[in-house]
């Protein structure tokens, strides 16, 4: 659980009405679904339920997987509960009072001294990309998820005012309905997914949520501009909003991901291409049933005219019968003609040649048109149908384009050293061993390569595993950029970079595939290629990496290409940092840093060439992942380092809570884009200097570490974190296609940072997000107390030190000593399980101690809302965690004695405790 799951406003009595809101919700919620399983004879789980008056009065032990069933399905009915009730308390709110809202940024920006034309500047300038990816997170079908967004809006309906008793009626009938729907289908994968299921959920948001999303944001930033009284001129155009874009992992993450093979790869760039042109023939044909104007009342400009009359040639009977649909209406014929040249489908096995002029467009003939019917509308005089009709499908062709989210790849630097090992070998060379060379020995090499675009192998040469999956994909990409164009395209990233030369390594690939090209000035890459630093150690040393990469000619050539290319105003490098395996090495507060120093060291790496740093941001679901709230993050960030440009993940369950419904939507893109132009024009006006307490918290940061690795490096620690958690449990979830070891191996090194958060928050430990800080803060207190003093009055205002103190705070909320104590119980060894628990429990209390000395009383008084949030969900939470627990003990003794046809229901049953709690929790890795 996040702040951000659980956001309120500032106020703790405005705070509790709206959880009283959500209380009543959620209660009258669970009351439906307590007569759907009376009426369905499932009457045991029903007196299992919280929330209701029975429960208050007895609630049974839970027993059966049907009553663990009734339990997951009551959890997110109080989500939806919580949800809509922030979005009915953002609606009654004036919008120059919601926090993150466009209204309240844009006056606080205009009380600072900002003028309508600097404002304006600020916003075009502004680039935001979401990046959907489906980590091992999300824990609900698609089916089942569909069904939670249908009682979202009826929940919604819940609150009319006018509504009549018999519309009461129908609408508890209706809720109902799908309660049992629910109830009758189940709740979590039976099956692991496959990705293809995966990008079908992906794309369901950017097709059918995202683009009327995107339309709210819009209306919102124009009504606040107006509001202010602000030019409302300066922003009519499309082109003057801040861009917004999306990307997708699905399909391209490779990373010990071995589902993902070319074909899937090529099936993705499809799909979403075929879904992108879906969705803007879509829009086109809505547009041509609302611009009815006839040439009998205006006369249609020349310029219109003649592009009908050319692009009608071009097209053949199929133009001139577009034409002749809609006599005298020549906006509606251009759009017949526009809908006419879109690509008819691309699912055909082989790619075509790229698209002939006129005869099939991209988008950017699209927009050139769209362009032409807005100003001939204009010079009409039918300005004010042209922004309201033609304005918005400018802005969605110019986000989603022909491809509807940037599809990147991504692998790990060990899987490509082997298939460069496997080409060596193909070839005939001595370098079976180059995973073991040292750094000299491969940059000799890699650079002597580089010289030439001679490959090493022939394209049917025989080679080994990872080489055949890394130019195989590769060799799609290439395709597709030689049928489309870059356009829909991301990055390579490459993830646990080290060394320059694991940056080298993929140009190397690349040649063999045919992506290293040289158009003139010499061999340069047609696709980004991206470094992805994860570890504190790698990220510490990724200055240095980066200097070198920037330097090396091959990527000056490529970024010299891009720009070129793409029009920017200047050369922009992606670089990826990684709080997941950051926050897994060394703990949250270790990792925050290493993440935010990284940031500023590479951000004058980057200055100092001339060179645009993009940083594109790792971000979890979890606090332990970088998750917290949007508005705090953007803030926290370094002013040079984000330049008005951000990349994010948006991974697993934040996907639906953020974008399952357009209201909740809209109101997530909005803290995002805000916040973005919010922290990009006061850093374009005064650039800040280093805080004067960044070395004090370079010190908090290390002593963190310290303790944390003393800690999961301890004797012990790990078989406590085997069986005192419910790790061996989620290795065998089915709620995401990729495994949760990349190589297999059962080490804290090899296991994903998702499992390794999930199972400590499962048994509510959350020692990821809080421990080492406590003994930081406390070293810092006893032996420099003006510095920690310094902290406690800067807390707040210095925001990167309050996202760092919040996000803890929220995590050491969440954990449960009682519950901490029966899951350590599960620890067979009683001296690791006593050594271990009273280093945690130590640090716990030693945490809370120093936490509540920051934020000046108890956390649970100054922190009332998540107090508040939490002890509603403890009253179904603890059952689940007893009955986990003893369900722990049963399944763990019959994989002791051999006993599989006795484990493998229990397995299932656990399954469904894992995802009842992460229901509870709003949260999973």
């Amino acid at each position: 659980m996040t702040d951000e799951s659980a956001a309120g406003p500032a106020d703790p009595a405005v705070a509790f009405d709206n959880l009283a809101q959500a209380s009543t919700d959620a209660r009258w919620l669970v009351e439906c679904l307590i007569e759907v399983l009376q009426e369905t004879g499932d009457a045991e789980a029903a007196d299992t339920l919280p929330w209701t008056s029975a429960a208050e009065a007895v609630q049974l032990p839970l027993t059966t997987e049907r009553t663990v069933q009734a339990q997951s399905i009551a959890f997110q009915l109080l989500n939806l509960a919580e949800e809509n009730a922030a979005a009915q308390r953002r609606r009654a709110e004036p919008p120059s009072l919601a926090p993150g809202s466009w209204g309240q940024l844009l006056g606080d920006l205009q009380r600072r001294g900002l003028g309508a034309t600097e404002l304006a500047a600020a916003l075009a300038e502004v680039r935001v990309e979401p990046v959907f990816t489906a980590h091992p997170t999300e824990a609900k079908r698609a089916t089942v998820l569909e069904c939670y967004r249908e009682l979202y809006l009826l929940l919604g309906r819940r609150a009319d005012p006018m509504a009549g008793p018999q519309e009461r009626l129908a609408l508890r009938d209706d809720v109902k309905v799908l309660l049992e729907r629910l109830w009758r289908t189940g709740d979590i994968f039976l099956e692991k997914p496959d990705v293809s299921s995966e990008l079908r959920n992906v794309i369901h948001y950017l097709r059918n949520v995202l683009p009327a999303a995107l339309g709210g944001l819009d209306r919102g930033l124009r009504q606040a501009w107006s509001g202010l009284g602000l030019e409302p001129g300066l922003l009519e155009s499309h082109e003057a909003l801040p861009a917004v874009s999306f990307g997708t992992w699905v399909g391209g993450d490779r990373d010990g991901h071995p589902l993902v093979t070319a074909a899937v790869t090529n099936n993705a760039l499809r799909e979403l291409r075929t879904n992108a042109v879906a969705l803007l023939r879509g829009q086109l044909t809505g547009l041509a049933a609302r611009l009815s104007l006839s040439d009998q009342i205006q006369v249609a400009p020349p310029n219109l005219t003649a592009r009908i009359v050319e692009l009608g040639a071009a097209l053949g009977q199929r133009g001139q019968a577009a034409i002749a649909r809609n006599p005298n209406e020549p906006w509606r014929q251009l759009l017949n003609l526009m809908k006419a040249s879109l690509p008819d489908s691309e699912r055909s096995e082989s790619y075509p040649a790229r698209p002939v002029a006129l005869r099939c467009v991209g988008p950017d003939e699209l927009a050139a048109d769209l362009q032409l019917l807005h100003d001939s509308m204009v010079t009409v005089g039918a300005g004010r149908l042209a922004a309201a009709d033609v304005t918005p499908v400018q802005r969605l062709v110019a986000t989603f384009g022909f491809h509807l989210a940037v599809l990147d790849v991504r692998q790990n630097s060990a899987f490509h050293d082997r298939a460069v090992a496997q080409l060596l070998t193909a070839a005939g060379l001595d370098g079976a061993d180059f995973p073991d060379w040292g750094e000299a020995r491969r940059l000799q090499f890699l650079n002597d390569e580089l010289r030439s675009l001679k490959p090493l192998t022939q394209p049917d040469a025989e080679l080994g595993p990872e080489a055949n999956a890394v130019l195989s994909c590769y060799r799609e990409l290439l395709q597709y950029h030689r049928s489309f164009g870059p356009s829909g395209l991301g990055s390579l990233i490459v993830s646990m970079t080290r060394n320059l030369s694991d940056l080298l390594v993929v140009y190397l690939l690349e040649r063999e595939a045919g992506l290293l090209v040289d158009e003139g000035l010499g061999t340069a890459s047609l696709l980004p290629v991206v470094p992805l630093f994860e570890t504190i150690d790698d990220l510490q040393r990724s200055p240095e990496v980066m200097a070198t990469f920037l330097d090396h000619p091959v990527t000056e050539r490529s970024l010299a290409m891009e720009h070129s290319t793409r029009g920017a105003r200047e050369p922009v490098q992606q670089v990826m940092v990684g709080y997941s395996d950051s926050n897994k090495d060394g703990g949250i507060g270790a990792s925050l840093w290493a993440v935010y120093r990284a940031q500023q060291r590479l951000a004058k790496v980057g200055q100092d060439r001339g060179i645009r740093i993009r940083f594109f941001h790792g971000r979890g679901g979890s606090v332990s992942r970088g998750a917290g709230p949007t508005s705090r993050f953007i803030r926290a960030l370094p002013g040079d380092a984000l330049g008005g440009d951000l990349r994010l993940t948006e991974q697993g369950e934040t996907i639906a809570q953020k974008y399952a419904n357009e209201d909740t939507a809209v109101h997530n893109l909005e803290l995002l884009v805000a916040g973005v132009v919010g922290a990009h024009a006061t850093h374009r006006r005064t650039r800040q200097p280093s805080h004067r307490l960044e070395p004090v918290l370079e010190r908090v940061a290390e002593t963190s570490y310290r303790a944390y690795q003393d800690l999961t490096t301890s004797a012990g620690f790990m078989t406590f974190f085997r069986q005192a958690t419910p790790i061996d449990v989620i290795e065998q979830t089915r709620i995401g296609s990729r495994p949760a070891r990349r190589t297999g191996q059962a080490t804290l090194a090899d296991l994903r940072a998702i499992p390794w958060v999930f199972s400590w928050s499962q048994a509510r430990f959350y020692i990821s997000g809080w421990y080492g800080l406590g003994t930081a803060l406390e070293t810092l207190h006893d032996t420099d107390p003006a510095s920690f003093n310094s902290l406690v009055k800067d807390h707040v205002r210095w925001t990167t030190l309050h996202y760092i103190v919040s996000n803890a705070a929220t995590s050491i909320a969440t954990s449960d000593i009682e519950v901490m104590h029966a899951y350590a119980r599960l620890v067979e060894d009683p001296e690791i399980r006593d050594t271990i628990l009273e280093r945690i429990l130590t640090e716990r209390r030693r945490t809370i101690t120093q936490l509540e000395r920051i934020y000046g009383g108890p956390l649970a008084e100054r922190r009332p809302h998540i107090s508040r949030s939490l002890g509603l969900r403890n009253e179904g939470l603890l059952g689940l965690h007893h009955h986990q627990i003893r369900l722990l003990q049963d399944w763990r003794c019959c994989l002791r004695q051999n006993e599989p046809d006795s484990a493998a229901p229990l397995l299932d049953h656990l399954l469904l405790t894992v995802n009842a709690i992460a229901s509870g929790l709003r949260t999973t890795g």
